[in-house]
């Protein structure tokens, strides 16, 4: 991408369709999985326009500003930044949402455990649900909006993260239904509260794993949000074992893992008589993705 309004040699000056078409091919050969994908988020991000208007767009030439600004952004991606990161933003269950580095980046895989919640919290008069590692906050928030009748308490152990969050309930104007705690797990709460809903995304990947994810999670992504220590059950574990206290009887816990530890999961649940009926549901690709389990009454 050159810095004059058209190339040194002098031909087509660079264009909306150019600047894709060059960015897509550089993000290719830097091993880019979505190479067309991330060009035009970012050309939309450097333009201040939606993604959409690209396409009547693509013979407007692009100013040197925006030019400028595109540049960093094809720079940082290309060395694995996550597009989320760069442009400050991610969708997630048909919400925008504000994501930084202090965010895990929401993923589809976590609808799963949403659309469960939202289910069947929608048939309660008024449900308490708990979200544990609250991150962007993604999953409270898509509950407290999907459920107006709900009352959410988010929790997160770092304050940078957690005002995210904030700013994300108040974007959706839910933040006089969603409560922000800072603590770990269960520590910030005050003593004798119960829930009819325990949700959570935490760490699940097992710590000799971390320096096999791809770059832009293992270079960028909150290892605080990643690490689930030794075997990757760790704070699932403590889960399990504490949640129960804070449910009410017949109370459900949720809670995302990777496919490989079903069984053990499974597991830890049977062989706990504070639980009953632990099961696995299964994402959009058939893959088991999240427990269920109910607190027995």
């Amino acid at each position: 991408m050159s810095t004059n309004a058209s190339s040194p040699a002098g031909d087509a000056p660079w264009t909306v369709s150019r600047i894709l078409d060059w960015t897509t091919q550089h993000l290719k050969k830097a091993g880019c999985e979505t190479p067309r994908l991330d060009a035009e988020l970012l050309l939309a991000h450097a333009r201040g326009c939606p993604r959409i208007q690209l396409y009547v767009q693509f013979q407007e030439v692009v100013t040197d500003a925006q030019r400028a600004v595109m540049r960093d952004l094809v720079k940082r991606r290309a060395v694995a930044e996550p597009v989320a990161y760069l442009i400050g933003h991610r969708e997630f269950f048909s919400l925008d949402f504000e994501v930084t580095h202090d965010t895990l980046i929401p993923r589809p895989d976590t609808e799963t455990l949403v659309l469960e919640l939202i289910s069947l919290a929608r048939k309660q008069p008024a449900p308490r649900i708990l979200d544990l590692g609250t991150g962007s906050g993604c999953i409270a928030i898509a509950a407290a909006v999907n459920v107006p009748a709900a009352q959410v308490t988010a929790v997160d152990i770092a304050p940078a993260t957690l005002e995210v969050a904030r700013r994300n309930a108040r974007r959706h104007k839910v933040d006089s239904r969603v409560e922000f705690v800072l603590g770990d797990l269960f520590a910030g709460l005050p003593p004798g509260r119960t829930f009819d809903w325990i949700v959570s995304n935490p760490p699940y990947i097992p710590q000799g794993e971390l320096s096999t994810l791809a770059a832009d999670v293992r270079l960028h992504e909150p290892h605080t949000a990643l690490d689930g220590g030794p075997d990757g059950l760790a704070v699932i574990r403590r889960l399990v074992s504490e949640a129960p206290a804070w449910l009410v009887p017949g109370g459900t816990l949720l809670c995302e893992f990777s496919p490989e530890q079903a069984a053990a999961l499974l597991g830890l649940v049977e062989g706990n008589s504070a639980w009953t009926g632990g099961r696995v549901l299964k994402d959009l690709a058939g893959r088991a993705r999240v427990l269920a389990a109910h607190r027995a009454s």
